[in-house]
Formats: structure tokens, sequence, C-alpha cells
């Protein structure tokens, strides 16, 4: 079956995965395990990226000439903070950032309040030719089209909370922002999920892509779980443009009685 690109303001992907860059064993494990999901994003803390010293740096170990840099303003808890690392993303020459901005320490949880007045903040002051914005936020579909209203060139619901490995805690509130949100935004569910099977039912639900670091960067053999998760993402998003059969009760004979 013949798909589109992923779309993401003027950019298009033919991978529908998204790696992290965190909590791998090794920088070289992380390597291998972005190129064995055939991804062509990755997402890095901005307070991760090298400003000048030297040495390897993580950047050394990803291929910009077959992936794209998403930085992230992880660490950031408020509005202005997440304002200051979209100023120093550009200033590194990057215009696609994932907004992240967190409640609290305990719990991981997007706050949501500061999580739109940082787009909106943000949009004062760079448009969406200048800027893209990846907004991670909580599975609220009123919140998700605010956050469009206000400018997200896509909206990123938690599965679950960061690093906890339960995959996709509401799924009828995913249905509904897929949705409300129709094809020009796309839905990228991110955090929470632990493995392939979370992947591959994110996109039955209707995502447009996935998101995820823990759940390759810790599994017991990371580059398997990079590959599984790899073809689970394929395999949902082709199971979800054939459309399942309906739910029924009662048993339908497949053979002429």
């Amino acid at each position: 079956m013949e798909d589109t690109p992923l779309k993401i303001g003027k950019y298009e992907f033919r991978s529908r995965l998204i790696l992290g860059t965190g909590r791998y064993a090794s920088l070289e494990l992380m390597k291998k395990c972005h190129e064995a999901a055939g991804v062509e994003i990755v997402t890095v803390a901005l307070r991760r990226v090298p400003l000048g010293q030297g040495g390897p740096s993580l950047l050394d170990y990803i291929d910009t000439n077959k992936i794209k840099i998403m930085p992230n303003t992880s660490g950031a808890y408020s509005a202005r903070e997440a304002l200051r690392l979209a100023e120093l993303a550009l200033a590194l020459g990057m215009d696609f950032l994932k907004i992240e901005v967190l409640g609290d320490i305990h719990t991981l949880l997007p706050d949501p309040v500061e999580t739109y007045e940082a787009v909106r903040l943000i949009r004062q002051k760079y448009d969406q030719s200048r800027l893209h914005l990846l907004v991670y936020t909580n599975d609220d579909p009123v919140l998700a089209l605010k956050l469009r209203d206000a400018g997200a060139d896509a909206i990123m619901p938690a599965g679950s909370p960061i690093g906890s490995g339960r995959g996709i805690a509401n799924e009828a509130n995913l249905i509904i922002m897929r949705e409300q949100l129709g094809e020009a935004v796309p839905l990228i569910v991110d955090a929470g999920l632990g493995c392939a099977s979370d992947a591959s039912r994110a996109m039955e639900l209707g995502a447009d892509g996935v998101l995820l670091n823990s759940a390759v960067a810790l599994a017991k053999d990371p580059m398997s779980m990079a590959i599984a998760m790899k073809h689970a993402v394929i395999a949902g998003r082709l199971s979800y443009l054939a459309g399942r059969i309906p739910k029924k009760l009662y048993g339908t004979a497949s053979s002429p009685l």
C-alpha cells in the first residue's frame, strides 16, 4: 500500500518513528539503534548540545545528512525558559523545535498552562517560516486545539508519563484528538511507550508518528527493540490505513453456509 510522507511544516519524512538520544549505554550504541530503526528525526535536549568545547560530542554520532535533529526544551519549567531555549535553537541554526514544559520534577507531566504560553510567546517572535514547533502536551483534546490555533506545527500528546513504559493510558482521547485536529496538523504520540505493541497501537489509533526513547535505550537488547519499533510503526500505520473490521458481540461465519 502506498503511503504519503509524514509532513511537518515544510519538511517531509518517510519514517514515522522518532527516537531520543538519552540513557543509552554508549553513544556508539545510540548511533547503531538510530540506524537500525531507520529514523529520520532524533530529538536532543538543548541543554546537551555542546557549545564550543573540544572533543567528541553527542552530535558527532548523528548523521545529519540522513537525520534531522529536533532539539527540545527539556528541563524548562516555565514559558520564559522555553522561549530562551527557542532563541538558542535558532542561534545554533536549528529550525525544528520540540516544546516541552514540565509541571514538576516528580511526575514529569507537562504543564498545560505554561506549555500554551510558551507557544504563544514564541509565535509572537517567530513565525512558522522561521521555527517549526512540535508541542509535547497531555492527552487533552481541548488543549490540543488551542495549541494548534496558537501556532503548533505538530501536537505530541503523552501516551502515559515519561519513561513509565505503561503504554497508552487513554485511547479514547487520542481518537478524539485525531478527529478534531484533522489531517493538517500531525499527531505524534510521545512518551510512555514500552514495547512494540504500544507503538503499533498508537499508529492504529490514527497517530501520524511516535516518539520514544527509554523503550529502546533501556531495553535488554536495544538494537533488537529499535528494529521491532521500526516494524511496529509500519504495521500499525498500514493497519490504520487498511481499516479494521467492525467489532461485534457475536460471531460471523467467514465461509458460505
